[in-house]
């Protein structure tokens, strides 16, 4: 791996100006921001990723002049800008002058085709993209938008109608723009498997807010999941979904350095957070799996010691998968539910292990009410929809220029569902069922995907699994699963017998699978979400209703 180094170290060492130190429990940083750690510690390191390493002075440098290049074209406070960017430092370059400038970055999905990107760009209304120069295919769909001002490319070399970004930034000026305006932030796009995606806006600081108020406020976000000023953050999925941005963003701008993965593997993870010296970081629970079928030695050989806070969520996550995390790197394991449309809980490690398979409970910023089908409130202990209620704004989100699909998210202003299933014991945690959507109802009985999935992943040849029901004439529905299948192992009618005994000596016999597809790779989002739908459709993509 190549860097541009800068006279930085190549070795991790903590970051030395006095930060303020967090007991995990919601105490404010003493300072926030990249832009006052450009200041306060120039030279300590920021940003690391295949291509650069660059000190907080030179990250804050980058994102003035980009800032300026965006003015000088005219993009003002309040207008929309698009981005279709990896893992590289030029994504947080421009994020860093939207908030500045009080603009909203959109960014887009870079496994989208040209015309899924050229939509969700004409779609959100940008005045400018800033493209990779790896994806460049997909932005060169999109440059003939007519709202486009401004198309920058990665790199030093122009690209059909993209002028190159280094030499861009380089002729702009450096001046450090005001930091007590209106500040900007992201819109981010739902990634549905049906459907166009829908763009989530919603303000990232109450009303008045200033940009250093709004960054003070992101890093005092991530301290109740245990993520402490001054360490590393390993950034290990794509920036352009929520979670990965807004952990990576909360860590950042409480003074960790920024190391960027562009493509995950279990080994490297090891192999960076060990030569990182890492202190926290995102993970999905696929990655843990894939994490805990690394060979003993290599597993062995790797010192968790330096973590402080690994936080996942996105999807659910097998028990066994979470004890065995927890055991091989200590009580640091926190998990949160939510989605880009907003709305969270929270579980520390030591509070799972006294509640395994809660959720936590609900943030400071709002309450969970569980209701039923009517939209009645349901009694403590009952299973129901899960829904959020605001409690800092009867306006939690739209979704972009349409209005049905916001009125149907929300069962009233400020209170919301995501479409999952699951009940509020009595000390307040959340305990997830399923999604709704993904409920499969066989002779009239419930079965909830997700415990058979649970099932399935305990089994020694299974690296993932997915469950859903399919057409039965006589039922209405049947459980089938779909595997992908560890190294060594190989599809039989022989395995699929043993896949479904396995689940039958596990759970109930009639929430079992009747049948098993072996696919080489389930369709899961890098960011762990699960797409059963491109599953579910081969079998009702032929009857008359769709579940």
């Amino acid at each position: 791996m190549q860097h541009e180094t800068h006279g930085v170290s190549s070795r991790y060492a903590p970051n030395k100006a006095d930060t303020g130190r967090s007991n995990n429990r919601g105490v404010l940083v003493m300072t926030a921001g990249f832009f006052n750690f450009a200041i306060e510690q120039p030279d300590g390191l920021a940003v690391v990723d295949k291509r650069r390493q660059l000190t907080w002075a030179q990250f804050d440098e980058r994102v003035n002049r980009i800032a300026h290049v965006m003015l000088d074209a005219g993009i003002a406070r309040g207008d929309h800008i698009a981005m279709l960017m990896g893992n590289r430092s030029e994504f947080s370059e421009v994020l860093g002058a939207a908030i500045k400038l009080g603009v909203q970055m959109t960014p887009v999905n870079y496994h989208f085709t040209g015309e899924e990107a050229a939509y969700v760009v004409e779609n959100c209304d940008a005045k400018a993209l800033i493209v990779d120069e790896t994806y460049l295919a997909a932005g060169e769909h999109c440059a003939t938008i007519p709202a486009l001002r401004l198309k920058v490319v990665t790199g030093d070399v122009a690209r059909g109608p993209f002028q190159p970004y280094e030499p861009a930034i380089a002729a702009a000026s450096a001046d450090r723009l005001p930091l007590d305006g209106e500040p900007g932030g992201f819109m981010l796009y739902t990634s549905g498997t049906t459907g166009r995606p829908k763009g989530v806006n919603r303000s990232m600081a109450p009303p008045g807010a200033t940009v250093e108020g709004l960054i003070s406020m992101l890093a005092m976000m991530g301290q109740p999941l245990g993520v402490q000023p001054g360490g590393a953050h390993l950034l290990t999925g794509p920036l352009y979904h929520a979670a990965p941005l807004g952990f990576s963003s909360m860590a950042f701008n409480q003074g960790n350095t920024l190391i960027m993965m562009d493509k995950w593997t279990p080994e490297e993870t090891l192999e960076l957070m060990t030569r990182w010296k890492i202190t926290n970081t995102h993970l999905v629970p696929t990655m843990f799996v894939r994490l805990l079928r690394l060979p003993d030695e290599v597993k062995a050989a790797f010192d968790p010691s330096h973590l402080q806070a690994v936080i996942h969520g996105a999807a659910p996550c097998p028990l066994w998968a979470k004890e065995q995390m927890i055991e091989w790197w200590g009580p640091v394991i926190n998990e949160y539910y939510g989605a880009t449309e907003g709305g969270i809980t929270t579980i520390t490690a030591e509070e799972w292990l006294q509640h395994k398979g809660s959720v936590g409970k609900a943030s400071v910023m709002f309450d969970v009410e569980i209701r039923n089908d009517e939209g009645d409130l349901m009694p403590v202990g009952e299973t129901g929809t899960v829904y959020f209620r605001s409690k800092m704004s009867p306006n939690t989100f739209e979704y972009y220029k349409d209005e049905a699909k916001t009125k149907e998210a929300h069962l009233e202003p400020g209170v919301f569902t995501l479409g999952d299933v699951g009940r509020v014991d009595e000390e307040g945690y959340v305990w997830l069922t399923d999604r709704k959507k993904d409920l499969i109802i066989s002779g009239g009985v419930n079965i909830y995907p997700a415990e058979v999935e649970q099932a399935l992943s305990t089994h020694p040849a299974i690296a993932d699994a997915a469950v859903f029901g399919i057409p039965n004439e006589e039922w209405g529905e049947e459980v089938k699963a779909a595997v992908e299948l560890l190294p060594g192992f190989k599809p039989s009618p022989e395995l699929e017998a043993e896949l479904i005994e396995h689940c039958r000596n596990n759970i109930a016999h009639f929430k079992c699978p009747r049948s098993v597809d072996f696919e080489d790779e389930l369709p899961r989002h890098p960011t762990g979400k699960l797409y059963k739908r491109l599953l579910r459709d081969r079998y009702w993509q032929r009857e008359a209703r769709m579940i």
